[in-house]
Protein backbone atom coordinates (compact mmCIF):
# COMPACT_ATOMS: atom_id res chain seq x y z
CA UNK A 1 0.00 0.00 0.00
CA UNK A 2 1.20 3.52 -0.78
CA UNK A 3 2.38 5.53 2.21
CA UNK A 4 -0.42 7.28 4.08
CA UNK A 5 1.14 10.74 3.75
CA UNK A 6 1.21 10.54 -0.02
CA UNK A 7 -2.34 9.22 -0.24
CA UNK A 8 -3.53 11.97 2.09
CA UNK A 9 -1.95 14.75 0.05
CA UNK A 10 -3.52 13.34 -3.10
CA UNK A 11 -6.96 13.06 -1.43
CA UNK A 12 -6.81 16.64 -0.14
CA UNK A 13 -5.78 17.88 -3.58
CA UNK A 14 -8.82 16.15 -5.07
CA UNK A 15 -11.52 16.62 -2.42
CA UNK A 16 -10.33 19.47 -0.22
CA UNK A 17 -9.11 19.47 3.38
CA UNK A 18 -12.35 18.85 5.29
CA UNK A 19 -12.55 15.81 7.56
CA UNK A 20 -16.07 14.84 8.61
CA UNK A 21 -16.61 13.10 11.92
CA UNK A 22 -18.89 10.06 11.98
CA UNK A 23 -20.32 10.43 15.47
CA UNK A 24 -23.51 8.38 15.95
CA UNK A 25 -24.34 9.58 19.46
CA UNK A 26 -27.82 8.79 20.82
CA UNK A 27 -29.35 12.23 20.15
CA UNK A 28 -28.22 12.16 16.53
CA UNK A 29 -29.55 8.65 15.98
CA UNK A 30 -32.90 9.86 17.31
CA UNK A 31 -32.80 12.95 15.08
CA UNK A 32 -32.28 10.70 12.09
CA UNK A 33 -35.22 8.52 13.14
CA UNK A 34 -32.96 5.59 14.00
CA UNK A 35 -32.99 3.29 17.00
CA UNK A 36 -30.22 3.51 19.57
CA UNK A 37 -28.94 0.02 18.93
CA UNK A 38 -26.76 -1.87 16.47
CA UNK A 39 -29.44 -1.76 13.75
CA UNK A 40 -29.74 2.02 14.02
CA UNK A 41 -25.96 2.28 14.06
CA UNK A 42 -25.72 0.24 10.86
CA UNK A 43 -28.24 2.48 9.11
CA UNK A 44 -26.32 5.54 10.21
CA UNK A 45 -23.03 4.10 8.96
CA UNK A 46 -24.49 3.13 5.59
CA UNK A 47 -25.89 6.63 5.07
CA UNK A 48 -22.54 8.21 5.95
CA UNK A 49 -20.75 6.05 3.39
CA UNK A 50 -23.36 6.86 0.74
CA UNK A 51 -23.24 10.57 1.45
CA UNK A 52 -19.60 11.26 2.25
CA UNK A 53 -17.46 8.76 0.35
CA UNK A 54 -16.07 10.48 -2.70
CA UNK A 55 -17.17 13.90 -1.41
CA UNK A 56 -14.49 14.58 1.23
CA UNK A 57 -10.86 13.58 1.67
CA UNK A 58 -11.22 12.01 5.11
CA UNK A 59 -13.93 10.77 7.46
CA UNK A 60 -13.32 10.15 11.15
CA UNK A 61 -15.46 7.51 12.86
CA UNK A 62 -15.49 7.95 16.64
CA UNK A 63 -14.86 4.48 18.04
CA UNK A 64 -16.60 5.16 21.37
CA UNK A 65 -20.02 5.55 19.76
CA UNK A 66 -19.67 2.10 18.22
CA UNK A 67 -18.10 0.44 21.26
CA UNK A 68 -21.00 1.54 23.49
CA UNK A 69 -23.14 -1.05 21.66
CA UNK A 70 -20.76 -3.88 22.53
CA UNK A 71 -19.71 -6.58 20.09
CA UNK A 72 -22.56 -5.78 17.70
CA UNK A 73 -21.48 -2.14 17.53
CA UNK A 74 -17.84 -3.04 16.93
CA UNK A 75 -19.00 -5.33 14.11
CA UNK A 76 -20.75 -2.32 12.53
CA UNK A 77 -17.53 -0.31 12.86
CA UNK A 78 -15.54 -3.09 11.23
CA UNK A 79 -17.97 -3.19 8.31
CA UNK A 80 -17.91 0.61 8.02
CA UNK A 81 -14.13 0.60 7.74
CA UNK A 82 -14.27 -2.19 5.14
CA UNK A 83 -16.85 -0.24 3.12
CA UNK A 84 -14.77 2.95 3.25
CA UNK A 85 -11.71 1.04 2.07
CA UNK A 86 -13.50 0.49 -1.25
CA UNK A 87 -13.89 4.26 -1.79
CA UNK A 88 -11.47 7.13 -2.49
CA UNK A 89 -12.19 8.72 0.90
CA UNK A 90 -9.68 7.90 3.63
CA UNK A 91 -10.77 6.64 7.06
CA UNK A 92 -9.29 7.96 10.29
CA UNK A 93 -10.43 5.97 13.31
CA UNK A 94 -10.63 8.13 16.43
CA UNK A 95 -9.68 5.60 19.10
CA UNK A 96 -7.03 7.54 21.11
CA UNK A 97 -5.16 4.38 22.08
CA UNK A 98 -1.89 4.50 23.98
CA UNK A 99 -0.17 2.05 26.34
CA UNK A 100 3.12 0.28 26.93
CA UNK A 101 4.83 -2.97 26.02
CA UNK A 102 2.75 -5.95 24.99
CA UNK A 103 -0.49 -3.99 25.50
CA UNK A 104 0.61 -1.46 22.90
CA UNK A 105 1.54 -4.39 20.67
CA UNK A 106 -2.06 -5.57 21.02
CA UNK A 107 -3.48 -2.20 20.04
CA UNK A 108 -1.12 -2.08 17.06
CA UNK A 109 -2.36 -5.52 15.98
CA UNK A 110 -6.00 -4.45 16.32
CA UNK A 111 -5.77 -1.19 14.40
CA UNK A 112 -2.57 -0.87 12.39
CA UNK A 113 -0.88 -4.09 11.30
CA UNK A 114 -1.37 -5.55 7.84
CA UNK A 115 -4.79 -7.20 7.89
CA UNK A 116 -5.83 -5.55 11.18
CA UNK A 117 -9.51 -6.34 11.93
CA UNK A 118 -10.23 -2.68 12.71
CA UNK A 119 -7.72 -1.30 10.25
CA UNK A 120 -8.39 2.23 9.04
CA UNK A 121 -6.14 4.37 6.90
CA UNK A 122 -5.05 6.10 10.12
CA UNK A 123 -5.80 6.07 13.85
CA UNK A 124 -5.47 8.56 16.72
CA UNK A 125 -3.04 7.77 19.55
CA UNK A 126 -2.40 9.19 23.01
CA UNK A 127 1.28 9.78 23.90
CA UNK A 128 0.89 10.45 27.60
CA UNK A 129 2.49 7.19 28.68
CA UNK A 130 5.48 8.37 26.68
CA UNK A 131 5.85 9.09 22.96
CA UNK A 132 8.43 6.32 22.62
CA UNK A 133 5.97 3.83 24.12
CA UNK A 134 4.00 4.15 20.87
CA UNK A 135 6.82 2.48 18.91
CA UNK A 136 4.81 -0.69 18.12
CA UNK A 137 2.14 1.50 16.53
CA UNK A 138 4.68 3.40 14.44
CA UNK A 139 6.24 0.17 13.21
CA UNK A 140 2.94 -1.51 12.37
CA UNK A 141 1.61 1.60 10.65
CA UNK A 142 4.75 1.92 8.55
CA UNK A 143 4.61 -1.71 7.46
CA UNK A 144 0.94 -1.42 6.48
CA UNK A 145 1.11 2.00 4.82
CA UNK A 146 -1.15 3.52 7.47
CA UNK A 147 -0.87 6.80 9.38
CA UNK A 148 -1.16 7.88 13.00
CA UNK A 149 -2.28 11.14 14.62
CA UNK A 150 -0.81 11.74 18.07
CA UNK A 151 -2.62 13.98 20.56
CA UNK A 152 -0.63 17.15 21.17
CA UNK A 153 -2.75 20.15 22.23
CA UNK A 154 -6.44 19.43 22.66
CA UNK A 155 -9.17 22.03 23.14
CA UNK A 156 -10.66 20.66 26.36
CA UNK A 157 -9.65 22.72 29.42
CA UNK A 158 -8.82 19.57 31.40
CA UNK A 159 -5.92 18.89 29.05
CA UNK A 160 -4.07 22.15 29.63
CA UNK A 161 -2.32 21.32 32.94
CA UNK A 162 -0.75 18.25 31.38
CA UNK A 163 -0.17 19.45 27.83
CA UNK A 164 1.24 22.84 28.83
CA UNK A 165 3.54 21.45 31.52
CA UNK A 166 7.21 22.31 31.03
CA UNK A 167 9.52 19.47 30.06
CA UNK A 168 13.23 19.16 30.94
CA UNK A 169 15.16 21.47 28.67
CA UNK A 170 12.26 23.90 28.36
CA UNK A 171 9.14 24.10 26.25
CA UNK A 172 5.79 22.47 26.74
CA UNK A 173 4.90 18.81 26.67
CA UNK A 174 2.60 19.54 23.72
CA UNK A 175 5.48 21.05 21.74
CA UNK A 176 7.66 18.06 22.60
CA UNK A 177 5.00 15.80 21.05
CA UNK A 178 5.03 17.90 17.88
CA UNK A 179 8.82 17.82 17.77
CA UNK A 180 8.87 14.04 18.25
CA UNK A 181 6.39 13.63 15.40
CA UNK A 182 8.51 15.92 13.23
CA UNK A 183 11.55 13.75 13.93
CA UNK A 184 9.56 10.74 12.73
CA UNK A 185 8.72 12.61 9.52
CA UNK A 186 12.28 13.83 8.89
CA UNK A 187 13.20 13.42 5.25
CA UNK A 188 9.62 12.89 4.11
CA UNK A 189 9.79 13.55 0.40
CA UNK A 190 7.68 10.78 -1.04
CA UNK A 191 4.95 13.24 -2.01
CA UNK A 192 7.04 14.69 -4.79
CA UNK A 193 8.02 18.13 -3.56
CA UNK A 194 11.76 17.43 -3.56
CA UNK A 195 11.79 16.40 -7.20
CA UNK A 196 9.02 18.68 -8.41
CA UNK A 197 9.03 22.18 -6.87
CA UNK A 198 5.52 22.77 -8.19
CA UNK A 199 4.17 19.52 -6.81
CA UNK A 200 2.63 18.65 -3.46
CA UNK A 201 4.55 19.35 -0.28
CA UNK A 202 6.27 16.45 1.46
CA UNK A 203 4.14 14.76 4.06
CA UNK A 204 5.14 12.10 6.54
CA UNK A 205 2.83 9.52 8.05
CA UNK A 206 2.89 10.82 11.65
CA UNK A 207 0.42 13.61 12.31
CA UNK A 208 -0.67 15.45 15.42
CA UNK A 209 -4.03 16.47 16.87
CA UNK A 210 -4.38 20.16 17.76
CA UNK A 211 -7.71 21.70 18.70
CA UNK A 212 -8.93 24.56 16.54
CA UNK A 213 -11.16 26.49 18.94
CA UNK A 214 -8.38 28.57 20.51
CA UNK A 215 -4.81 29.64 19.80
CA UNK A 216 -2.52 26.66 20.37
CA UNK A 217 0.89 28.29 20.78
CA UNK A 218 2.74 25.54 18.92
CA UNK A 219 5.46 25.75 16.30
CA UNK A 220 4.23 23.50 13.49
CA UNK A 221 6.62 24.81 10.84
CA UNK A 222 8.87 21.76 10.94
CA UNK A 223 6.27 19.02 11.28
CA UNK A 224 6.04 17.87 7.66
CA UNK A 225 3.06 15.78 8.59
CA UNK A 226 -0.70 16.31 8.83
CA UNK A 227 -2.50 18.20 11.58
CA UNK A 228 -5.98 17.05 12.60
CA UNK A 229 -7.95 20.07 13.84
CA UNK A 230 -11.17 19.24 15.72
CA UNK A 231 -13.56 22.08 16.48
CA UNK A 232 -14.81 23.39 13.13
CA UNK A 233 -18.47 24.35 12.99
CA UNK A 234 -20.69 23.47 15.95
CA UNK A 235 -17.78 23.56 18.41
CA UNK A 236 -17.11 27.19 17.54
CA UNK A 237 -14.18 27.48 15.12
CA UNK A 238 -14.88 29.12 11.76
CA UNK A 239 -12.99 28.39 8.54
CA UNK A 240 -11.21 31.73 8.94
CA UNK A 241 -10.19 30.79 12.49
CA UNK A 242 -8.64 27.56 11.30
CA UNK A 243 -6.75 29.26 8.48
CA UNK A 244 -5.32 31.96 10.75
CA UNK A 245 -4.43 29.65 13.65
CA UNK A 246 -2.62 27.15 11.45
CA UNK A 247 -0.85 29.47 9.03
CA UNK A 248 2.72 28.32 8.45
CA UNK A 249 2.05 24.66 9.23
CA UNK A 250 4.35 22.32 7.32
CA UNK A 251 1.84 19.69 6.30
CA UNK A 252 -1.85 19.31 5.44
CA UNK A 253 -4.29 20.83 7.92
CA UNK A 254 -7.47 18.76 8.29
CA UNK A 255 -10.28 20.67 10.02
CA UNK A 256 -12.88 18.35 11.53
CA UNK A 257 -16.62 18.98 11.55
CA UNK A 258 -19.24 16.51 12.70
CA UNK A 259 -22.52 17.97 13.97
CA UNK A 260 -22.55 20.87 11.50
CA UNK A 261 -22.52 18.34 8.64
CA UNK A 262 -24.39 15.39 10.18
CA UNK A 263 -27.41 17.50 11.12
CA UNK A 264 -28.17 17.58 7.37
CA UNK A 265 -29.00 13.85 7.52
CA UNK A 266 -30.54 11.38 7.24
CA UNK A 267 -30.73 12.08 3.51
CA UNK A 268 -27.41 11.03 1.97
CA UNK A 269 -27.61 13.67 -0.74
CA UNK A 270 -28.18 16.43 1.80
CA UNK A 271 -25.25 15.13 3.82
CA UNK A 272 -23.04 15.30 0.75
CA UNK A 273 -24.22 18.83 -0.07
CA UNK A 274 -23.52 20.02 3.49
CA UNK A 275 -20.00 18.57 3.44
CA UNK A 276 -19.22 20.10 0.06
CA UNK A 277 -20.56 23.51 1.12
CA UNK A 278 -18.39 23.55 4.24
CA UNK A 279 -15.42 22.36 2.23
CA UNK A 280 -15.91 25.25 -0.19
CA UNK A 281 -15.97 27.67 2.76
CA UNK A 282 -12.60 26.32 3.86
CA UNK A 283 -11.17 26.66 0.37
CA UNK A 284 -12.41 30.24 0.11
CA UNK A 285 -11.02 31.15 3.54
CA UNK A 286 -7.66 29.69 2.61
CA UNK A 287 -7.58 31.50 -0.73
CA UNK A 288 -8.49 34.78 0.96
CA UNK A 289 -5.54 34.47 3.36
CA UNK A 290 -2.96 34.50 0.58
Amino acid sequence: MTDFGKRLVEAVATYGSLCVGIDPHPALLARWGLTDDADGLAGFADTCVAGLAGAVAVVKPQSAFFERHGAAGVAVLERLLDDLAETPTLSLLDAKRGDIGSTMDGYADAYLRVGAPLGADAVTLSPYLGFEALEPAFVAAGEAGRGVFVLARTSNPEGAPVQLATVPGGGTLAQSVVDAAAARNAGAGACGAETDPGGPQPCGDVGVVVGGTRDHGLDLSGLYGPVLVPGLGAQGASPADVVSRFAGTAGPVLPVAARSVLRAGPDAGALRDAARALGEELTSASAGSH
